[in-house]
């Protein structure tokens, strides 16, 4: 974003600040994007959201003044005349009380008051006054309406613009005087792809293959490639499982176990067979509800049972169903409508327009669940025998769902036979398909397990307004009418009138929300951020987009597409944006620390699931199974021991082949989420959570340099290394630097892993029992061909590669 001087005084500071090379952050909400004067969504509202709102916002209970409350998110109460003056007067700043006070020097005349540790700076003023000289002109907040698809903009240079996405970029960064760095060597380039579309590096032949014929038609079929293979749909599911809070437990102190892996495998299946996102949402949040519905589309229901349940026995029971239906307005506001829209549980919201009426509008549509152990009159949650629909590991259950199907539309074809009284079972082709659908549920019967899913009650709920968001203070004269919020409501679908209808509302073409929360949630994959930064909130307090209008060209393209996943991805993958190396001047650091103009390559440290499972591809020991009951990795001794009420529920860790499954398949406690995830950042899994987060801390370093896994997975590296590597050391160290980061080493780095490798070779020889140990560190034996000492020195450099800055990174 280009620095632009709010006034005119301020050009020589600017100019002054940009000679020095001070950093001026382009992604600062405050700044501006282009010539002209201050607007609204951009400049004005962050401004008075943050400082402002908390006292004169949506929220009616805590406006001040309490005689006649201010509100200056409503332009008819902040232009209003209050008898000779007012909040802020178009063009007249001198006039603005608001300014004013903004700008007082007396403690008890300032705003916001000095003890709200909130003051305004002097350059947010100067917008403000800028703002109201010009006019102050109001806009409904920029994510509540409706996205259009905008025109290209002219570029001078279009060399770099490979599609419709680098014609918004490279305006963007002309804007700024910026040159976009080069495309990324082959070999990182594609490990990038690689990573980003299976969560697996690519194998050393398909390195050589690109890098010998780097072109683009060699690069649109190793994307398409990828998109097509059976682990993209389990790359994508790792970021579901966190938005939808899966996990393999209760939660709460008992914790106790639960199954919904065939949920989590029917979404690997829905992304593997690209299923519309429109068609993804309406059967995971009313499947149940859907006409005829199918086995897998009330399987998929169970993603509104992933939530915590409290089966302790002085729990009660009023409460929590309180609590479940919250916890599914909170988590469909999240991932469909980038809200935090639970602040409005127990009043009007802050910063946003959604009262508390409106929350419990909303928590209507979940209020008349069955749940477990709610009292009398009450039943339980239903129970789905299922078995995975990963036809891969299920092929007679995906016969079995083709031919339930077939027979639904047999019975369908004969409704008028069947009211006048004839035997469906006389149908010949109905007696045919029942019997076969019998033979091969009897096949599968040992496969199938019990999976929660939802269903209304017989009676609905009603659903009063609770005060304080307290499940024990219903406010009866309040009866609440299922709604969405008024702000989102554009009149061109009628209110939804259950469940069903509202997850059709989300991914209605007017919607306003839903794409641009599911585009900006994807590219934050590809990018390591999203193109507004705050993915969880695109309210007043979230962040303004780095590209507004790239961000509404995908938006309608993900629309008119048909909802089509992979079509998205694979544009975002074709720019030139996501192909730049992501090196970059000292010079553009400081300019753009943050890479929000997109002038170089995304960079970011590989998430838990990336990192243990690029380690065992590497090593060979991945077994690529998909689906089915979740595995026990290696776990530190103990774990659960000090947490679990039920003493017989310790970690056992797996044998065999379960030690190697993909990180995806880990079975995971909510009370002790696995703690190589927990390290390298995962979500708990206790609530919804949409926002990758990424830190950088020493104990990351010390579990890769000591975990088990990872030990154990570089004896297994240096043995395809010698394998595979050729018969010197220059070319074994090679093959296996170029195997784990893309990239054949630079002199400098050969050198070091020579040394290394010399180094180890004479001190295994000189200690042989920590050589033995070292070698049998894990489960899987040692190869018996190899000389030890140069299979523990080989191991050793394998482990520090696995430990590169390059191989932690993509």
């Amino acid at each position: 974003m280009v620095f632009r001087p709010f006034r005119r005084d301020r050009h020589a500071l600017a100019g002054a600040a940009l000679a020095c090379g001070l950093a001026l952050d382009p992604s600062s909400s405050h700044s501006q994007s282009g010539p002209g004067p201050p607007e609204f969504n951009r400049d004005i509202r962050p401004i008075l959201s943050q400082h402002c709102f908390e006292c004169h916002g949506p929220d009616a209970a805590r406006r001040r003044p309490s005689g006649e409350p201010l509100r200056l998110d409503d332009p008819a109460s902040a232009l209003a005349d209050r008898g000779g003056f007012a909040a802020f007067t178009p063009g007249n700043p001198p006039s603005s009380e608001a300014l004013r006070r903004i700008r007082s020097t007396d403690p008890g005349d300032r705003m916001p008051p000095p003890e709200k540790k909130l003051p305004i700076s002097s350059d947010e003023s100067g917008l403000l006054e800028d703002w109201i000289a010009a006019g102050a002109h109001y806009q409904r907040h920029w994510s509540f309406i409706p996205p259009t698809r905008p025109a290209l903009p002219p570029v001078r240079d279009s060399s770099p613009v490979l599609n419709a996405i680098d014609a918004f970029v490279q305006s963007r960064l002309e804007q700024a005087d910026l040159e976009p760095a080069p495309e990324e060597d082959p070999g990182a380039l594609l490990r990038r792809v690689s990573l980003d579309l299976t969560g697996l590096p690519p194998s050393p032949a398909e390195l050589q293959a690109f890098s010998g014929n780097p072109s683009t038609f060699a690069y649109h079929k190793a994307v398409q490639r990828y998109l097509a293979s059976p682990r993209f749909g389990e790359r994508m599911t790792v970021f579901w499982l966190d938005a939808a809070r899966y996990a393999d437990t209760d939660g709460y102190q008992n914790d106790a176990e639960r199954t919904m892996w065939p949920w989590r495998d029917w979404v690997i299946a829905a992304y593997n067979a690209n299923m519309p996102y429109d068609q993804f949402t309406v059967e995971q949040l009313a499947g149940d509800l859907l006409p005829d519905a199918t086995e897998h589309q009330r399987l998929a229901s169970a993603f509104n049972r992933n939530h915590r349940l409290n089966g302790e026995g002085g729990a009660l029971p009023e409460e929590y169903i309180v609590e479940y239906a919250v916890d599914r307005v909170e988590t469909t506001a999240a991932v469909w409508l980038g809200l935090t829209i639970g602040c409005a549980r127990c009043h009007d919201h802050k910063y946003d327009p959604v009262s508390q009426e409106e929350f419990y509008s909303l928590y209507a549509y979940f209020n008349s669940i069955a749940e477990a152990g709610t009292g009398a009159g009450t039943e339980a949650p239903p129970l789905l025998k299922a078995a995975s629909p990963l036809s891969a590991q299920n092929p007679l259950a995906a016969r079995t769902s083709a031919l339930q199907t077939r027979l639904r539309e047999i019975e369908r074809s004969l409704p008028a036979a069947l009211e006048h009284g004839v035997d469906r079972s006389s149908h010949p082709e109905i007696r045919r398909l029942e019997s076969e659908i019998a033979s091969l549920e009897s096949r599968i019967a040992g496969s199938k397990v019990s999976v929660m899913i939802m269903q209304e009650t017989d009676r609905p709920t009603p659903t009063y307004l609770l005060r304080g968001g307290q499940y024990d203070q219903p406010d009866m004269s309040r009866k609440i009418s299922r709604g969405i919020p008024l702000a989102l409501d554009d009149g061109s679908v009628p209110q939804p009138a259950g469940r069903l209808e509202l997850a059709r509302w989300l991914v209605s073409p007017r919607h306003p929300l839903t794409a641009r929360v599911t585009v900006n949630r994807i590219w934050s994959q590809f990018f390591g951020s999203g193109l507004v930064e705050t993915a969880e909130d695109f309210g007043s307090q979230g962040s303004w987009p780095s590209h507004p209008e790239l961000l509404d060209w995908l938006a309608v393209e993900f629309i008119e597409s048909g909802w089509n996943v992979k079509h998205l991805i694979e544009t975002i993958l074709g720019s030139a944006a996501y192909r730049r190396s992501s090196s970059a001047s000292p010079a553009l650091w400081k300019q753009d620390p943050k890479n929000r103009l997109l002038a170089r390559g995304p960079r970011f440290r590989l998430d838990a699931t990336a990192l243990r499972d690029q380690a065992l591809a590497l090593s060979g020991l991945l077994l690529e199974k998909p689906g089915g009951p979740p595995v026990k990795p290696y776990q530190p001794p103990g774990l659960w021991n000090d947490v679990n009420q039920n003493k017989d529920f310790h970690y056992l860790p797996g044998t065999g082949e379960e030690l190697y499954r993909r990180s995806l398949y880990t079975y995971w406690k909510r009370a002790v989420a696995p703690p190589l995830h927990v390290i390298f950042d995962a979500s708990g899994r206790e609530t919804c959570n949409v926002h990758i987060r990424v830190t950088n801390t020493p104990l990351q370093a010390l579990a890769l340099m000591n975990d088990e896994t990872f030990t154990e997975a570089a004896r297994h590296f240096a043995e395809r290394i010698l394998r595979e590597g050729g018969p010197t050391l220059s070319s074994r160290l090679a093959w296996g630097h170029r195997a784990a980061t893309g990239r054949l080493p630079e002199p400098a780095a050969g050198a070091v892993l020579t040394g290394n490798y010399e180094f180890y070779l004479r001190y295994f020889g000189e200690h042989p029992l920590e050589m033995r140990a070292f070698l049998a560190t894990g489960s899987s034996p040692p190869s018996d061909s190899d000389d030890p000492t140069a299979l523990a020195a080989l191991t050793a450099v394998a482990h520090l590669m696995l430990n590169l800055d390059c191989t932690l990174t993509r």
